[in-house]
């Protein structure tokens, strides 16, 4: 469990396919602090950390984790988002975040607002899927690259988000552009409403 709010950037310095998985390893600050069966997230994407060495680690993604993430697109020098699991009693700074990515969105505008930005981002969605909470809502949450945050005039397939400048310079939202892919996890509140409706 994670609250969406982002500890460090990780970089990618390795990738290796193994069959259909791919073993990434990353440096990032707290890495001599991880230990093996770790999870973090990646992106918002659940890892579990299987080596470790001096200041980095490496983590595995299945084949099912790389069709539904964009950690397939990820090359070596990529940022990463990464966060540690939440600890028992620690404060919910951000929103439930279970590290199980949705799907993917790509930006198709970023607006400059005099020093925050404001972030349109575009998702394949059907009514099944709307019907199993896979939607968003305006002023719900809703994680982006592992980032816990506000959705602003949702529209049935769009929905946009507001960065500000620390977020900017803290996340890799500094390096998403028109055409960039990210990570999309909708809340969890409303997939379990969904589904209970089901039952009526």
């Amino acid at each position: 469990m994670f609250s969406g709010i982002v500890e460090a950037m990780a970089r990618v310095v390795a990738i290796e396919k193994d069959h259909t998985n791919v073993h990434f390893t990353l440096e990032c600050p707290f890495a001599d602090e991880l230990g093996i069966d770790q999870s973090v997230a990646h992106n918002g994407v659940c890892l579990t950390v299987v080596r470790r060495e001096p200041g980095r680690y490496t983590v595995t993604a299945m084949d099912e984790t790389l069709r539904r993430s964009n950690l397939g697109l990820l090359r070596v020098g990529d940022r990463v988002n990464v966060e540690r699991s939440m600890l028992l009693g620690g404060r919910l700074d951000g929103h439930i975040v279970q590290g199980h990515v949705d799907q993917t969105a790509e930006c198709t505008a970023v607006t400059d607002e005099d020093g925050s930005h404001t972030y349109t981002f575009r998702y394949q969605t059907t009514p099944d899927m709307a019907r199993r909470g896979y939607f968003c809502v305006d002023k719900g949450s809703v994680t982006v690259n592992g980032v816990s945050l506000t959705v602003c005039n949702p529209t049935n397939d769009t929905f946009q988000v507001c960065i500000i400048p620390y977020t900017f310079d803290n996340t890799n939202f500094c390096d998403i552009q028109p055409g960039t892919v990210v990570n999309i996890e909708f809340d969890i509140l409303g997939k379990y409403i969904a589904r209970l409706r089901e039952f009526e």
